[in-house]
């Protein structure tokens, strides 16, 4: 079985609408480009009960006391900069890993928004990238709740077909780079934006102790 491989056993997936809601509404821990990477410690919600009250589609996190934990009862992912709309398909359409004591300790959730990539093949070629290099470093990656969202477009005029070689070569190198900066520990600490100030470019700094030798490539090729 090949790092690659979309039943890699120690990568499972995040397919609750919830647990999306839990881990994007944890700070950017990196971003590049095109992609940005949430991580929450900790596992997906257990299963619901059968017979249990289903979540009012009014209740949202925005709604949330400060001081209380947000209701992620639904969930908003697509954005590019903060949560804005519900999906409901195509967020990750895959079988949930179960957790188990023998499963896997990490899982890895996907936001490829049809406004960044319209066509469905380009979004079929960008979440087979992020499985691929994320399953290439799930065993030096922190334990818990991965979700990797596309933030912006691949430029049509550089990148004219739907799918091509070099949007799954330019997709992989820049997502490598982001799982290599998670498996050192860093993170991109965003400046807050004063009130009543409108958008500016944000600056990051890179922060955290290296988890792997000087030299040595952090992930698996």
């Amino acid at each position: 079985m090949t790092a690659g491989d979309l039943d890699f056993p120690l990568l499972g997936r995040v397919v609750r609408p919830a647990d999306y809601a839990r881990v994007l509404a944890t700070p950017m821990r990196l971003r590049s480009p095109h992609f940005a990477v949430h991580h929450l410690a900790g596992k997906p919600l257990p299963p619901k009960r059968p017979g249990a009250p289903a979540a009012q589609p009014e209740a949202v996190a925005a709604g949330s006391q400060p001081g209380h934990a947000p209701d992620t009862g639904s969930l908003s992912t697509e954005l590019s900069t903060g949560l804005s709309s519900v999906p409901t398909q195509g967020v990750d359409d895959s079988v949930e890993t179960p957790a188990t004591p023998f499963g896997p300790a990490r899982w890895l959730g996907l936001v490829v928004p049809k406004r960044h990539a319209r066509r469905a093949v380009t979004r079929t070629l960008l979440k087979r990238q992020i499985r691929n290099v994320a399953a290439a470093c799930t065993t030096q990656l922190e334990p818990g709740l991965w979700v990797v969202r596309q933030r912006s477009p691949f430029d049509p005029k550089q990148f004219p077909s739907a799918a091509s070689d070099a949007l799954k070569e330019a997709a992989r190198a820049e997502l490598r780079a982001l799982f290599e900066r998670a498996v050192r520990g860093e993170r991109d600490r965003i400046k807050p934006r004063p009130a009543g100030e409108v958008s500016s470019r944000p600056a990051s700094r890179k922060g955290g102790k290296p988890k792997t030798a000087p030299g040595s490539p952090p992930c698996a090729a």
